[in-house]
Order: structure tokens, then sequence, then C-alpha cells
């Protein structure tokens, strides 16, 4: 990573991935794009029961929409779902306990979702994984890769003709900023080469998010696809996995409801879904997925190559 795009990354950060920045980005906002009501559509959000997630399960929940929670742990995901019932008095909120890391179970729930239910409006891959050391899963696979990349591929993709059943189906993907500073890179998935920085790592993940939405978006045109950086959020997940930014940045960090704004918005409100789609945004605005003169542009080759790999890698785990 060079210099230039780290210090230019940083720069952008500060102007616009924290809290001042979106409460200044706000005021662009048009606000009767999430006064709607969502009653009869269903919503599937990954890592439900904190931060982004459950944010985003509050306010889809408040405004009267179905939610499934898919979340790991399970006492925290059915504490959260009281607390969401209890504040949105709407009951129709649901639980499903699934280890995204474990790839084998990932297609066994998503072949089992489409026989139990019969329409999902709207997939919202949130849930993500930073490691501080490299762990594979019970089948060979690095951990965050598998959390961060495969299993939101195999979701996605599983899920494709129940969301084409359904009306005006959308896939929002939560990606980060982080993934401006990395350039797509398919020879080393796995993080088997190199030593492993978990933070990188992750930023890896993230471009391969984005590249990944860009391309199904071409394949799969009566779906909307979109991606987004939430902005720096004040979440768990950030205090565990990156301990000295979150306590050098923590006055500067959005609320979980900031980062988890766009997210709504591009699930809920009628502006978003006449955007073109596979498209990535920021404090509900279309930006740029590279940084000005940055060399993190991918080939058509590479891009295709990513969505080869992610086939070959989730067929070899789909039960039969």
């Amino acid at each position: 990573m060079s210099l230039y795009r780290n210090s230019a990354w940083f720069l952008k950060g500060v102007t616009e991935f924290t809290r001042n920045a979106h409460l200044s980005a706000s005021k662009r906002f048009v606000e009767k794009d999430l006064e709607v009501s969502v009653a009869g559509r269903s919503f599937m959000i990954t890592g439900a029961n904190s931060g982004i997630g459950r944010a985003t399960a509050m306010a889809i929940a408040k405004k009267g929409g179905t939610v499934h929670m898919v979340c790991r742990n399970k006492d925290k995901a059915e504490e959260a779902r009281a607390d969401i019932v209890k504040e949105s008095g709407n009951k129709e909120i649901y639980v499903h306990i699934l280890d995204l890391s474990e790839t084998k179970k990932v297609w066994e729930f998503a072949e089992g979702f489409k026989r139990k239910y019969k329409a999902l409006n709207v997939l919202i891959n949130n849930a993500g994984a930073i490691m501080s050391q490299r762990d594979v899963n019970a089948e060979g696979l690095e951990k965050s890769f598998a959390t961060n990349v495969l299993a939101v591929y195999i979701l996605t993709k599983s899920l494709i003709p129940l969301l084409e059943k359904s009306t005006d189906p959308r896939v929002i993907t939560v990606s980060s900023g982080g993934m401006l500073v990395q350039k797509l890179r398919t020879g080393n998935l796995q993080s088997e080469r190199g030593r492993y920085d978990g933070t990188l790592v992750y930023a890896q993940h993230k471009r391969q998010q984005v590249v990944m939405t860009e391309q199904l978006a071409k394949t799969h045109n009566t779906i909307h696809f979109s991606v987004m950086h939430p902005g720096w959020v004040d979440t768990p997940a950030v205090a565990n996995a990156m301990p000295d930014f979150h306590r050098s940045m923590k006055d500067s960090l959005r609320t979980p409801e900031q980062g988890a704004d766009t997210v709504v918005w591009l699930a809920v409100s009628e502006a978003a879904g006449k955007n073109p789609s596979g498209r990535f945004y920021q404090d509900r605005k279309m930006v740029s997925t590279h940084l000005p003169l940055a060399w993190t542009h991918s080939s058509p080759l590479e891009e295709q190559k990513l969505m080869s790999l992610l086939e070959d890698l989730a067929k070899t785990f789909q039960s039969h």
C-alpha cells in the first residue's frame, strides 16, 4: 500500500467518514425518502444483533418490515430481538442462528430458507470479521475470507431465485472505505503467503465485495445491487479489532444509527431503487470506488477471475 494512497485515504476519512461529516452530508438528505411503510416486505440482515446490523434491523422494524436476523450468537440475538420488538412494536422479527465462517452451513441455511419462505425482498450482507491472526474453518478456508467474501457470495447466489420472485428485490452489502487503498488481488485469497495483517486482509475483502457487487449486477438485472461505506462507526467490532484507531478517533466516530442510515435508505427508499444497479454509496450518494490517481483499478479479466474462483469454491462445499 503506497504512502500516497494511505495519506489520501486518511485525509478523505477525516473529512468524509466522521460523525461531523455525516451531520454535514445529512443536510442534503431528502427526509421523505425514509417516510415509507415497508409492511409486507421481508428483509434478511446478517450480523443483526449489534452495531450497524442492529440499527438497520431496528429502523426497518419500525417501518413495519418483516426482519430475518441472521446471527452467530443465540443469546445476543434473542436479546436484540426482544429489544427491537419492544421498541418497534413489530413482532415479525425472526432469529436465525448461523456462523457465516462455516461454509457448508451457509449453503444449508440458504437452501433451507428458500424451502421455508415464499419471499425475500431485500438481502443485507452486513456481518464481517477482522481476525488478529490467520485461522481456518472446518473446511480449511481462512476464516475472515470465508465470512467476508465466500459467505456473501453463497448467500447471495443461493437466494437470488427467491429474490427474483419477490417484488422490487434488492441486495445491499456493507463494505468499508478501507477498500479504497486495496487493488483487487485474486492470487492469495486464503492469505497463505506473506505476513498476515488482519486489517489489510479485511480491506482486500471489502474490495472483493465491491467487485462482486458490480459483477452480480451485470448478470442479474432484475435485482438492484448496491454496496456501501458506512463511514467510521463506533461499533463493538471496531473497538475489538482496531483498539488504537478506536481510542484515538472515539470522539469523531459515527453512531451505529448514522452508519446504518445509507443501508436503510438503500433498502427502503424509492429514490435508491431508481439509481443504476451495482454502484458504491456513501451518505446516500453514489461515489467512486477509487481514490484519485491511485493505482487500484483492476482489469475485467481479473474481476472475472474472482467470480470464477468464488463459483468453484462455493460449489466445492455445496451440499447435494
